[in-house]
């Protein structure tokens, strides 16, 4: 594969997922909640939903949504393997690529046409459940086979990383953007406009489609590298020592922050803070917090860059934690900004290792043995994120919402302001383990180490 070299194209590149992940964010947090009215107030169900009803039979819906889920996670090691190992006269990425990203738009489209409007059926409940599957399946192997490319368009850890936090960074404008700016929307606008009006952004992912630039591949000529079957290649990964080892340290910090994430809206309902401010607060700075990071990583190396970030949430959610407590007034206000702002210091990298951490290990291997099989490795993670992220967002958080009840008495502890205290501590569990990392992956990116 062409590498990359200029800076401005390592940031064009980085552009490229925005829009897809911001379709998955509204398929995720609106589209699957606009079919069922329950739940909204009757002035927010006449935009927040497609007809201000109930649009499936809401017990197999759940169902679906299961499977749904299950699907997301597993599917990635045979996308993987399959992004992995395509032969085309065009290369193994931009087909990849393009047979993701078409039935994603499709399934999205879809999402939005409703056999029988207005009105709960078995077969809306049906349709609409397989083209949620339809819709993960497109989009893991659209993202997968993208992230993939991390390891392969450039040759050296110091752009490697640029692209990951440039990527963090555009992660950040798609959240305030799905979170901040679609709400805004909704205020005017039904989520079907919505929705259509957000469509467009997923053609950001022609921009690495079309800067790839791969030979023919379909004999092998002049390749270099060998690909192998899903088996060999997932053997391969779980091989890897050093990245299983990081994968425990990820999943440790994906907890942390996927709980915080998952339970927003009900800790900041709980304990009356003004969440606008505080998200400004946290995602504001996160550009000058991504260069504070990147001068730490290239002169410390990853091992103390990563530290530092994950001990920064780790208090930032203490802190949080903390002002929980303090009696509603401008004083909690900035103490809440604050712990906002403290977070921020990690945000940004902690999206930029998803990224940087697998590529290089997976350039590593490749280096070292011969094989590609870089998708494998965002697949692997990938599942080891699912299941943490599952672990915070249905099991801990529907436990701290079973036993939150209407607290009538000002003094009783409402258990959700716990939220914050767990997140805290298990990223700063990760914070303990990344001293089992291994020295090599500790030093990565020092400047003594720089390629």
């Amino acid at each position: 594969m062409k590498k990359l070299t200029k800076k401005s194209q390592l940031i064009f590149y980085a552009l490229g997922g925005l829009g897809v992940n911001m379709l998955n964010l509204m398929m995720g947090s609106y589209l699957c909640s606009a079919i069922i009215a329950s739940g909204f107030s009757e002035e927010a169900a006449k935009t927040h939903t497609f007809q201000n009803t109930d649009l499936v039979i809401v017990a197999v819906w759940a169902v679906f949504g299961v499977i749904a889920k299950v699907i997301d996670g597993i599917i990635d090691i045979p996308m993987a393997a399959f992004a992995d190992n395509l032969k085309s006269r065009f290369g193994r990425r931009r087909p990849a690529l393009l047979i993701g990203l078409i039935p994603t738009i499709a399934a999205y489209l879809l999402f939005l046409i409703v056999p029988n409007n207005g009105q709960a059926t078995l077969l809306n409940t049906i349709y609409l459940g397989v083209v949620l599957c339809l819709f993960y399946i497109a989009y893991t192997l659209t993202m997968v086979t993208y992230y993939a490319t991390f390891t392969e368009i450039v040759d050296n850890v110091k752009a490697r990383n640029m692209i990951s936090n440039v990527k963090s960074f555009f992660d950040v404008l798609y959240y305030i953007f799905g979170y901040v700016g679609v709400v805004a929307m909704l205020k005017g606008l039904n989520i079907r406009i919505v929705a259509l009006l957000v469509l467009p952004m997923a053609l950001t992912m022609l921009i690495p489609f079309f800067m790839i630039k791969e030979p023919d591949n379909r004999e092998d000529k002049g390749e270099k590298v060998k690909a192998l079957n899903l088996a060999t290649s997932l053997k391969y990964t779980l091989k890897n020592r050093k990245f299983i080892v990081w994968m425990i340290v990820y999943s440790c910090m994906t907890f942390g922050v996927q709980l915080f994430l998952s339970g927003i809206n009900e800790y900041f309902t709980g304990t009356g803070m003004n969440m606008m401010f505080v998200m400004m607060g946290s995602f504001a700075p996160v550009p000058l917090t991504l260069y504070i990071y990147t001068k730490i990583f290239n002169k410390y190396g990853f091992g103390f860059a990563f530290r530092y970030a994950v001990l920064s949430y780790s208090f930032g959610m203490l802190s949080m934690f903390g002002v929980s407590f303090i009696a509603a007034g401008i004083a909690r206000t900035i103490l809440a900004i604050l712990s906002g702002v403290f977070c921020s210091l990690a945000i940004g990298a902690l999206f930029s290792v998803a990224y940087s951490i697998p590529s290089q290990l997976a350039a590593e291997e490749q280096e070292k043995t011969g094989v590609s099989n870089s998708a494998m490795y965002f697949a692997v993670q990938g599942l080891f994120a699912g299941i943490a992220s599952a672990i915070g967002s249905y099991v801990v958080l529907n436990i701290l919402k079973s036993i939150t009840g209407v607290i009538e008495d000002p003094f009783t502890v409402n258990p959700m302001y716990f939220v914050t205290l767990i997140c805290a501590a298990a990223t700063f569990v990760s914070f303990l383990l990344t001293f089992k990392l291994p020295k090599s992956l500790v030093n990565l990116g020092k400047a003594d180490n720089n390629d």
